[in-house]
């Protein structure tokens, strides 16, 4: 695989799971209804507004080249929560899924995130 078709998959599955993280802020930041009952239920009510603005700077840094790292760190936090909350509420674990289209990501983009160096190694 050349280095250019990694990079475009590597934009498209980065792309794909942030539209979606964007998408789930802006309805916390709205209040939306479905999302405000279901976080309420979960016991996170009181937060629904700060957990859409850390999304939102989540995905924001994620996206910004020079902080994808920290923001790939965030999201990857932030959706092992969203996973937790969902299979302690019997739901399918679909954060799991973002998770695991992020790494690719990411690994597409940097291995050294993943992989240590015989550099590095002391």
């Amino acid at each position: 695989m050349t280095t250019k078709t990694k990079r475009i998959i590597s934009i498209v599955l980065m792309i794909i799971p942030s539209l979606m993280l964007l998408m789930s802020s802006v309805m916390k930041l709205i209040g939306a209804e479905q999302i405000v009952t279901g976080l309420t239920k979960a016991g996170l009510g009181n937060f629904i507004t700060l957990i859409g603005v850390i999304e939102l700077l989540s995905v924001a840094l994620f996206l910004y080249p020079k902080t994808y790292k920290i923001g790939f760190l965030l999201l990857c936090s932030y959706l092992g929560g969203a996973m937790c909350i969902e299979m302690a509420g019997g739901q399918p674990p679909m954060a799991a899924v973002f998770i695991a289209i992020i790494w690719i990501s990411v690994f597409l983009r940097d291995k050294n995130m993943f992989l240590a160096s015989a550099e590095n190694k002391a």
